[in-house]
């Protein structure tokens, strides 16, 4: 359902909406979902790499989970948010509208949203909901240098206002500069669980002496077996030797190309191969946690952080001197309790907070009682 909402009795001051609602192809992988260059490997194929699922679920589960709040540039200071900050989508929550923004992020490099409202006053966003990468296609200009128009599932949609698309955009996206990786990652898994399937014959019996009849073959293979069940160790004769063929996963070397693809799908998604369980990269040396975390959000988590923060920030969205962020000091970052009472008890003590503040700042009310 479409539709425009009022922000309420009193109309603020019209402002015109400087941001392109249309954006700038900033890679050739933007064109290729949907469009016009085919791909190596789809969403689906990919996620069924357990690398690609476990980087998956640890960018998008993250950063979908932290608070974002909305500040106003001129103070900093954290302010009464528009609702879409809490909840995009009407029909989802904000963890489900975020998750799903993520993982477009990451697989295709860019994610959208429609508007489904938006307020009478100015023509901003109020509501939007997650569009599917599959469900979009678009023209371009001559020299596919600036979207023209947009289509959801075929039909055109309107460039600015309800309807419109909200366009985020972080790189070219793992299925076009990681689809060989992911592909040859898809085929080590085939390639071993094939060899699981089709079992061979592992060994067998070889006769130097006179040639036995058949019935005592039979006899002398089943009581190999029975005997192989209860014992590991094998008695033979002179004129029987035991021979070993075919070659196990490990032989063929499936265990190490899944584990070195397993390194090479967590460096595609910028990931530490530790998170991923890879057998080469199984120790960390970071100091304690909030280090672990930090350097998590550094070399991981932050592009996608500024691609979305970034885009809602953008004046066709929040309004003129205001800017979105995610709360990631307050909760991933969050430091331990003592740390932060030395903090607080240091700014108290230089008087650069009151007893008020340093009381807000650790979520405890001024009175005591949660008034």
């Amino acid at each position: 359902m479409l539709s425009f909402l009022s922000m309420g009795i009193f109309s603020r001051k019209s402002q015109i909406i400087e941001a392109q609602n249309a954006p700038q192809v900033m890679s050739d992988s933007y064109l290729s979902f949907g469009n016009y260059y085919p791909v190596l490997v789809t969403r689906s194929q990919a996620l069924q790499v357990p690398a690609i699922k476990r980087c998956r679920d640890l960018i998008a589960g993250t950063i979908a989970s932290i608070p974002l709040e909305y500040y106003k540039k001129s103070t900093g200071e954290v302010i009464s948010p528009p609702r879409w900050v809490e909840q995009p989508s009407k029909s989802q929550p904000r963890f489900e509208t975020l998750y799903f923004t993520l993982d477009s992020l990451l697989m295709f490099g860019v994610s959208y949203w429609q508007i489904t409202e938006t307020y009478l006053e100015d023509n901003r966003m109020a509501n939007a909901q997650w569009v599917s990468n599959s469900r979009v296609t678009f023209t371009t200009d001559s020299v596919n240098n600036f979207v023209t128009q947009y289509y959801l599932d075929g039909v055109p949609l309107p460039m600015s206002g309800v309807g419109s698309l909200i366009t985020f955009q972080k790189d070219e996206g793992i299925l076009a500069v990681g689809g060989t990786t992911i592909k040859a990652a898809l085929d080590a898994q085939h390639a071993a669980s094939i060899a699981l399937q089709t079992p061979s014959a592992t060994g067998f019996l070889k006769n130097t002496g006179a040639d036995l009849p058949p019935s005592e073959v039979t006899g002398l293979l089943a009581a190999w077996k029975r005997a192989r069940q209860n014992n590991g160790t094998a008695f033979l004769t002179s004129t029987i030797d035991y021979q070993t063929i075919g070659f196990s996963p490990k032989d063929m070397g499936y265990n190490d190309a899944i584990q070195n693809l397993a390194t090479e799908c967590a460096r595609l998604c910028s990931v530490d191969p530790y998170y991923v369980s890879a057998s080469q990269n199984t120790t960390m040396t970071y100091a304690n946690v909030q280090d672990e975390r930090a350097q998590m959000v550094a070399f991981t988590l932050q592009s996608y952080v500024s691609a979305i923060e970034s885009r809602l920030s953008m004046d066709d969205v929040s309004t003129s001197g205001h800017y979105v962020k995610f709360c990631l000091d307050d909760t991933f970052l969050r430091t331990d309790p003592m740390q932060r009472l030395l903090v607080v008890e240091k700014m108290l003590a230089l008087g650069l907070i009151t007893t008020e503040q340093a009381m807000e700042m650790e979520d405890l009310s001024p009175n005591g009682n949660g008034s």
